[in-house]
This record gives structure tokens, C-alpha cells and sequence, in this order.
């Protein structure tokens, strides 16, 4: 039986496919995609321990990749899953590869994945000074956000740092993405954490990641700019492959969805049992195109 609450999306059967959304998100950023997964897989789509509607952050752990990992670990330990497929997007990019390290991993889809900087990066206190002013307008305008949301235009001003193509996001979505960004509440904590600790958020001994990863860096990442973070990604995951999301922006999902279902299920599908064939026979009908791929 399908499961559908604020904390959680769980329907579908066969492979187990976990989508790890970014942070200040909720597993509702994945709805663009839902419908085509959950028709080959077993999808499982939680919202992270500390976000609007998901579970407390735990008491006690420390702000950063590795404390969110053994929370989001033990989440998965509650669910009855063991390893999985994970697709992780900014923050959830850096949980699955971290959750790759300790041999969860079947795949790992690390869309614009977080923590690939280096210790010291300048590039980090933007990052937190981008966080801290993005939770401070969503609070700050949660009265007037249907209002701006309501017309395309507008709506593409407000998410313009997210997506390109904020526009085709629908109205209720735009609102709820909105609503998840003021009600996330370990924003402040993490957002100081990281301000004030950015070699201490760096994902490290990449080398110990044994899973097949795609690394599917956004052409128009205006969160975390691919020439800056892909690099050691690209030089110290063993095996990893790298493709650019063309047209796209940090969340993709909604502005090419087919481009994204085809980037997983092309990278789910070759490297699961019983995979489909070369010549696409079970492809989803709505991932016609196909991303660009480049050597690491």
C-alpha cells in the first residue's frame, strides 16, 4: 500500500528508488517526477528529520553531512529499507553519498550534490549568507507569497535562484516551496554551523564509495555552480560518470522533468537485475531526451 503524509511519499513496487530532497525542501520537490517512477519502481520519498513536515531533528548531533546522514539512516531503518537506489538533489545529493560510503548504496544520482567544495572555500560563506536571506524573505513575505506566486512571471522572479523555469512550476507548488523554506527548523542552526565551520561540512574519503554514481550537474546551477563544486567530485569518487542537465537550474525537476526521469531511469535501469535493454524498449514515455555525458 502507497503511503502519503507530510513526512513521507512511499508507492510503487520493484527496485526501491529513495529520493533525497535539498535543504529547506520537503519530498514534495519531487512531484514532478513521481508519476514515472512509481510506474518502475518502488519509490520512497521521506522529508528529512528537521523540514516542514518531516521528523525532529534529533537532539544532540552536530550540523553537518555526516549527523544529517545517521539521522536520515535511521529513518531508513524504520521504513524496512536496507540498500536502495538513492537520488539525492543538493543536500540529499550529499546524504547519498555519504549514505554510499557505508554500503547502502546500490546507485547513487547525485543531482548538483552539496559538499564538493574544498576546506576554506570562500564559495561557502556565499552559500550561507544565500541560505540565511532566502529563509529570512520566505518568513518575512509568507503573507503575501500566494499573492506573488499567483501570476508566471512573478513566480519565475521569486524562484529564479532554484529553477530556470520557475514559471512552469504550478501555482500550489511554487506556495508550498515557499511555505517549506519559512517552517524549516533547522535552518538557522545549520545555516550558522556552516557559516562558521566550512571545512568541517566538506564530504571527505570519497575513495570509500564502492556504488556506481552518476554526478548530473545543472548548466544553470546558480546555488552551487558546477565549476566550483563538481571538480573533486569528478577527480575522487571512484568510477563516477558526469553529466551536465542542460537548460536546467540547482532543482531541475521542474525544468525539464523528462530530462531528470530519463537521467535516473537510464542509470537505475543499467545498473539493476534484469535491466531494459539497449534498444530502450520500457522507457518512460515522458523521457524522450537524453543528457549530455562527459568523462570525469
Amino acid at each position: 500500500m502507497g503511503r502519503i503524509s507530510p513526512a513521507l511519499y512511499r508507492a510503487g513496487s520493484g527496485e526501491p528508488v529513495v529520493l533525497i530532497h535539498g535543504f529547506t525542501g520537503a519530498w514534495h520537490h519531487w512531484r514532478p517526477v513521481l508519476a514515472d517512477l512509481v510506474a518502475r519502481y518502488e519509490v520512497i520519498a521521506p522529508t528529512l528529520a528537521g523540514h516542514d513536515g518531516g521528523p525532529p531533528f534529533p537532539p544532540g548531533l552536530e550540523m553537518n553531512f555526516a549527523s544529517a546522514t545517521d539521522s536520515f539512516e535511521r529513518h531508513l531503518d524504520e521504513l524496512g529499507v536496507g540498500t536502495a537506489h538513492f537520488v539525492g538533489n543538493s543536500l540529499g545529493g550529499a546524504i547519498a553519498l555519504e549514505l554510499a560510503k557505508r554500503g547502502r548504496a546500490r546507485t547513487v544520482v547525485a543531482l548538483a550534490p552539496a559538499g564538493g567544495w574544498n576546506d576554506g572555500e570562500p564559495d561557502v560563506e556565499r552559500i550561507a549568507r544565500f541560505f540565511k536571506r532566502t529563509v529570512r524573505l520566505a518568513r518575512t513575505s509568507e503573507g503575501l507569497t500566494r499573492a506573488v506566486m499567483r501570476r508566471p512571471s512573478t513566480r519565475r522572479l521569486a524562484l529564479r535562484d532554484a529553477m530556470r523555469h520557475g514559471e512552469l512550476v504550478p501555482w500550489a507548488e511554487a506556495v508550498a516551496i515557499s511555505h517549506a523554506t519559512a517552517h524549516c527548523a533547522v535552518a538557522d542552526a545549520a545555516i550558522a554551523s556552516l557559516s562558521g565551520n566550512s571545512s568541517g561540512f566538506a564530504l571527505r574519503e570519497l575513495e570509500r564509495i564502492s556504488a556506481p554514481v552518476l554526478l548530473a550537474s545543472p548548466e544553470f546551477d546558480r546555488i552551487l555552480p558546477a565549476q566550483i563544486h563538481a571538480p573533486r567530485f569528478r577527480r575522487e569518487i571512484p568510477g563516477v560518470q558526469a553529466r551536465t542537465l542542460s537548460g536546467c537550474g540547482h532543482v531541475p525537476m521542474w525544468d525539464d522533468t523528462a530530462l531528470i526521469v530519463n537521467t535516473i531511469c537510464e542509470f537505475v535501469d543499467s545498473h539493476s537485475e534484469g535491466h531494459v535493454a539497449a534498444d530502450g524498449a520500457g522507457a518512460p514515455a515522458s523521457a524522450a531526451q537524453t543528457p549530455v555525458l562527459e568523462t570525469a
